[in-house]
């Protein structure tokens, strides 16, 4: 199923809307509804995902670990030897 999502600015009561031509003859549904300020609301959506990431760090500050320096042995990983 091939999905299309535009978000417009309508300049004018009519909209062309170029359809793939697996969708031709068969049905499909299209909605039209107002958003709001899309860029003030991405805006907003922003800030609150950095708040979260800001909180999320305060809480694991802690117990972070450097592992810059790790190396990964495969071989000792499956080691099943020992």
């Amino acid at each position: 199923m091939e999905l299309i999502r535009e978000i417009i600015v309508p300049t004018g009561n009519s909209y062309t809307l170029n359809l793939p031509d697996e969708m031709i003859g068969k049905q499909v549904e299209v909605i039209a509804f107002e958003i709001g300020n899309p860029t003030q609301s991405a805006g907003i959506e922003i800030e609150a995902r950095e708040q979260k990431i800001e909180k999320i760090r305060e809480i694991f500050k802690d117990s972070l670990v450097d592992l810059s320096n790790f190396k990964f042995d495969r071989d000792e990983a499956n080691n099943y030897d020992e």
